[in-house]
C-alpha cells in the first residue's frame, strides 16, 4: 500500500433542508483510503454512512447542503468544487459504485449489455464489436453464466445474485481506482452474498483497486475489510485496523454491533402442547404456459409435496435460497395461494369448510411480511392500518373499542399508544415492523406466518425485534412458522427447523440438529455461507 492516500476525506459535514428546518446528516467526518485497500464503513440505519459516500460522488439530492469546510481529495485533487460535467468524467470511470438494490439501479426495458456497454461509451471512444467483446470478457470475469447469452438477456431474466454481479460489471467496465459499493449483499441470500464478496475480493486482487464498502453487516466487515470507520448519528465513533475493533472495541456503540448478533436458543414448548397446524403431501404449481386452444398447460410445481406440523406455543423455522419455495409454502398454508394437499387447524380440514367458517377461522391465522415499508398504506393512520381487520371481522364493533383494543396492541410491541394518530412514514423500520406485528396481534390469533419479518432491519433492531416476538409468543402462546435465509435469526428462535431447496425438503430437526450436525451438503452449504452462524458456532466448540 501507499503511503499517499487515493481518496482522502476531511471534516465532511452535509445538512438536509427540511421543512421542520436544518437537519445535520454528517458531522465532520474524517477518513483515507489507500490504493489496494478495503476500507468499511459500518453503522445502523441513518448513521450517515451513505450520506458520506454519495457526497464524495456528488450524488447527494438537492436540499442537501455540504459544508464549506469539507474536502474531498481524490489524487491529490480537490474534487467537491467540480461541476457535474467534471464529475461525470471521474464517476463511473476513475470511481465505480454498487447500489444496493440491483433491480431498481437497472433500466427495466434496456438488455443489461447495452446498459454494461454504455457505462464503457460514456467515457470511452470504441467500436460496437469492441466494446462488446469487452462487456462478455467482464461477464466472464463476475462468474456470470452464459456470458455470450446474458448480452441480451433484460434485467428480469436474472436472479438477484445474477443481477449484482452485472452491476459489479459495470461498476468494473473502466477499470476504477476506487470501488464504492453500498450495501451490495443486503438483499442476498447468504450462499449467494459468500460468492459476490468473494468476487469482490477476488477481482481487487486481480486489479488492485481500493474498496470502500458501506454495510450494517459487521459479519461481512469482519471477513472483508482491512480497517473499519463506525458511524453514529452522523458522527465518526471509532476507526482502525479490523482485527483489533473486532478483538477490543473501544466504544460504548461499536460493542453494541458487534454483541447485535442473535444467540441463545428458544424455550422448548411441551410434549402435551395440543397441535394446532397439520399439512400432508402440500404442492403448489403455477401455469407458466398453455396453448392457443387452452388444452395443453405447462406447471412448474414451486413445493413439491411437502407435510409438517406445528404445535401450539411451538415455532418452525423454514430457510432455504431465494426460490427454494418456502415463501411460497408458507402462503400456500394459509391460502394466501392455490395449493393441493391436506391442510388442518386445530384439527380442521380448511378446504372442507364453508366460506363463512373459513373467514372466522381466518380470524386465528395472521401473517407479518418481509417489507414493512411496502406492508403499510402510506395514506392511512397508524390506528386505521392496525384497526382495519377488526372492521372485517367485528363489524359490529364501535370505533372507540376498536381504538381501546389499537392501543393496547400498541403497548403490547412497546410502541406508545399516542401513535395511532401517525402515519407509517414518521416511523423507522423497526417501528414499522412492530405497528405490522400489531396488525396481526389486534386479532388474538393462535398462528402467525412470519414471512422474513428481519430481513430489512438492522442487527440491533433485528435484536429487539426477536426478543418482542419470543415475549409475545410466551405470553400468549401463539404458534409461529418464521420464514428466513438469516440462519442466526433462525437458530435463535426456532423449535424445529426446515431446511428447503427447489420446493422440496433436505432436512429437519431442531436448531442443534441442523446447524450443529447437519446432514445434507446444502444445509452444509448454508451454514459455511453465513459468517456470523459460523462464528457463533466457532465459539460455542471452543
Amino acid at each position: 500500500m501507499t503511503t499517499t492516500p487515493l481518496l482522502k476525506v476531511e471534516n465532511l459535514s452535509v445538512s438536509f433542508k427540511t421543512n421542520d428546518g436544518i437537519v445535520d446528516a454528517v458531522k465532520n467526518v474524517n477518513f483515507s483510503l489507500n490504493k489496494g485497500e478495503t476500507l468499511a464503513i459500518v453503522g445502523e440505519s441513518g448513521s450517515g454512512k451513505s450520506v458520506s459516500t454519495n457526497a464524495v460522488m456528488q450524488l447527494l439530492p438537492p436540499n442537501a447542503i455540504i459544508h464549506d469546510n469539507s474536502k474531498v481529495i481524490f489524487e491529490d485533487k480537490e474534487i467537491l468544487s467540480l461541476s457535474e460535467k467534471q464529475m461525470q468524467d471521474i464517476r463511473g470511470d476513475r470511481i465505480g459504485m454498487i447500489f444496493q438494490e440491483p433491480m431498481t439501479s437497472l433500466n427495466p426495458y434496456m438488455r443489461v449489455g447495452g446498459q454494461v456497454t454504455e457505462a464503457l461509451t460514456c467515457h470511452r471512444t470504441i467500436n460496437a464489436s469492441d466494446a462488446k467483446k469487452k462487456v462478455i470478457e467482464l461477464f466472464e470475469l463476475v462468474h456470470l453464466p452464459n456470458p455470450e447469452q446474458s448480452f441480451n438477456k433484460f434485467p428480469h431474466e436474472f436472479s438477484g445474485g445474477q443481477l449484482q454481479r452485472i452491476m459489479i460489471a459495470m461498476a468494473l467496465i473502466n477499470e476504477p481506482e476506487i470501488l464504492i459499493a453500498d450495501e451490495p449483499t443486503t438483499a442476498l441470500d447468504v450462499t449467494v452474498q459468500a460468492e459476490v464478496l468473494n468476487l469482490i475480493k477476488e477481482i481487487q486482487q486481480k486489479m488492485g483497486m481500493a474498496i470502500l464498502f458501506i454495510t450494517h453487516d459487521l459479519g461481512v466487515v469482519k471477513h472483508l475489510a482491512d480497517r473499519v470507520l463506525v458511524m453514529c448519528k452522523g458522527d465518526v465513533v471509532e476507526t482502525g485496523d479490523a482485527e483489533p475493533l473486532f478483538s477490543s472495541p473501544q466504544h460504548a456503540y461499536t460493542k453494541m454491533l458487534i454483541n447485535s448478533v442473535p444467540s441463545g436458543s428458544k424455550e422448548k414448548v411441551s410434549e402435551q402442547a395440543p397441535m394446532l397446524l397439520e399439512a400432508d403431501d402440500v404442492w403448489v404449481r403455477y401455469l407458466i404456459k398453455s396453448s392457443f386452444f387452452g388444452n395443453k398447460h405447462e406447471y412448474f410445481d414451486a413445493v413439491k409435496g411437502i407435510s409438517l406440523h406445528l404445535k401450539q406455543g411451538e415455532t418452525l423455522g423454514i430457510v432455504g435460497e431465494s426460490g427454494s419455495g418456502k415463501s411460497t409454502l408458507g402462503r400456500g398454508l394459509i391460502g394466501l395461494l392455490p395449493s393441493s394437499g391436506s391442510i388442518r387447524f386445530n384439527g380442521q380440514e380448511m378446504r372442507d369448510l364453508p366460506p363463512t367458517e373459513q373467514k372466522a377461522l381466518k380470524r386465528n391465522i395472521q401473517m407479518v411480511f418481509q417489507d414493512p415499508y411496502g406492508s403499510l398504506s402510506p395514506r392511512m393512520t397508524v390506528g386505521e392500518i392496525i384497526t382495519e381487520g377488526l372492521t372485517v371481522h367485528y363489524p359490529k364493533m364501535t370505533r372507540p373499542e376498536r381504538l381501546r383494543k389499537a392501543k393496547k396492541a400498541l403497548e403490547e410491541v412497546c410502541l406508545p399508544p399516542n401513535s395511532i394518530n401517525r402515519y407509517p412514514h414518521e416511523f423507522s423500520g423497526g417501528q414499522r415492523q412492530r405497528i405490522a406485528i400489531a396488525r396481526a396481534l389486534i386479532l388474538e390469533p393462535s398462528f402467525i406466518l412470519l414471512d422474513e419479518p428481519t430481513s430489512a432491519l438492522d442487527r440491533s433492531v433485528q435484536l429487539t425485534v426477536i426478543d418482542l416476538l419470543k415475549d409475545i409468543q410466551k405470553r400468549r402462546n401463539i404458534g409461529f412458522i418464521f420464514i428466513s435465509h438469516d440462519l442466526s435469526v433462525v437458530k435463535a428462535l426456532s423449535d424445529r427447523v426446515m431446511v428447503m431447496q427447489k420446493g422440496t425438503v433436505m432436512e429437519q430437526g431442531t436448531p442443534e440438529q441442523i446447524f450443529h450436525a447437519p446432514q445434507h451438503d446444502y444445509t452444509k452449504k448454508l451454514i459455511a455461507a453465513s459468517f456470523d452462524l459460523e462464528d457463533e458456532i466457532a465459539e460455542e466448540v471452543a
